[in-house]
């Protein structure tokens, strides 16, 4: 019988443990608590929120007896009537499904998509009061139970497969500490290297690139539940630190939800800039900033919450000084599993994340 996997020795996790409870400190004494969000369009930062919106904002007005206006004001009434029919039934529905209730009507899925979070906002309730669901195309896998809705128990493992990200969570149990990755391949590629197994126990989540809704209301949900220590591994592009500050702080357009999706104790894991200078990656697996990336790097490192983060700031600098990225896959150079079998493992050992 094969022997079940029992993950490392208790000191391995030394570290982790010193910083998960830094971060219990942190929650007892408020700072990750804030006033609720208002209003939609212009947005704020706060430190233990994220990106949030602001109590006076610029508003939109849409007449009924305007022309221009006019089937905007339609739509909205008739997705207002799904969505009053949706509660009242206590059912659920995707965006994708209300499209297709009418798509001509509609015109396109980003009609409805933009609608629904106006809705949202106008209403002041999370997405999920409205009875509308995201299609989640996220994975995650370790260890991990958890009930859906409907009362399934799913037990996630820490073989090489996956489970989708569910769109609604009533329980969970178990974890220890919480890896996001960046990239579907490279999530994978773990997999296949056992690392939920050797690094036993911990939950890996993907949201397969920038992350859908599900995939950020399940880690805020295990954030909320467990205050996991949660790290990233994201390239060291400004694509990469794109998806981390969302994970992390939010967005413009879903601010108007900031408390229920961001999670401030997000920690930078890896693939940092320093680490391609510290490990000698040859400069032929690098790759050239292209002006889009140096205008998305420093559009980033204008942002205000760069500011409080200043080991972020310098590596972002280093970046641009450089005018290389990387993607994680540049660490095979050093050995096909140096990524799961070393750099990972170090990292977490010894505390390498900013």
């Amino acid at each position: 019988m094969a022997s079940v996997p029992t993950g490392p020795e208790a000191s391995f996790f030394d570290a982790l443990d010193r910083h998960r409870a830094s971060l219990m400190a942190m929650v007892k004494q408020g700072a990750g608590e804030a006033p609720a969000g208002v209003t939609r369009v212009v947005s704020r930062f706060e430190d233990s929120v994220g990106l949030q919106m602001i109590p006076q904002c610029i508003t939109r007005k849409i007449k009924s007896d305007s022309p221009k206006s006019v089937k905007k004001f339609a739509l909205i009434l008739k997705i207002l009537s799904m969505i009053y029919k949706l509660v009242q039934s206590n059912t659920y529905a995707t965006k994708r499904d209300i499209y297709y209730t009418d798509s001509q009507l509609f015109g396109n899925q980003a009609a409805v998509d933009n609608i629904i979070d106006d809705i949202s906002c106008m209403l002041k309730v999370p997405r999920r009061s409205l009875h509308v669901l995201s299609t989640s195309k996220g994975l995650i896998a370790g260890n991990l139970r958890y009930m859906e809705e409907d009362g399934t128990r799913v037990q996630c493992t820490c073989s090489a497969t996956a489970t989708a990200v569910p769109s609604n969570i009533q329980g969970i149990r178990n974890a220890k500490f919480l890896l996001i990755v960046e990239k579907d391949a490279t999530f994978q590629r773990l997999l296949d290297d056992n690392f939920c197994s050797r690094m036993s126990p911990c939950i890996m989540v993907t949201g397969k690139g920038i992350p859908d809704l599900n995939t950020r209301l399940l880690v805020k949900k295990l954030w909320d539940t467990f205050h996991l220590p949660v790290f990233t591994l994201v390239d060291a592009d400004p694509h990469g630190i794109e998806i981390m500050c969302i994970y992390k702080y939010g967005s413009m357009s879903m601010s108007f939800e900031a408390h229920s999706l961001t999670v401030p104790a997000i920690r930078w894991l890896g693939l940092l800039p320093s680490d391609i200078k510290r490990l000698n990656i040859p400069k032929d697996s690098l790759i050239p900033l292209t002006k889009h990336d140096q205008m998305k790097l420093d559009s980033i490192l204008r942002r205000p919450y760069i500011s409080c983060q200043p080991f972020w700031k310098k590596e972002m600098e280093m970046m641009a000084d450089s005018k290389m990225k990387a993607e994680i896959q540049a660490l095979t150079f050093l050995s096909s599993d140096y990524l799961s079998r070393v750099y990972l493992p170090n990292k977490l050992r010894f505390g390498g994340w900013i």
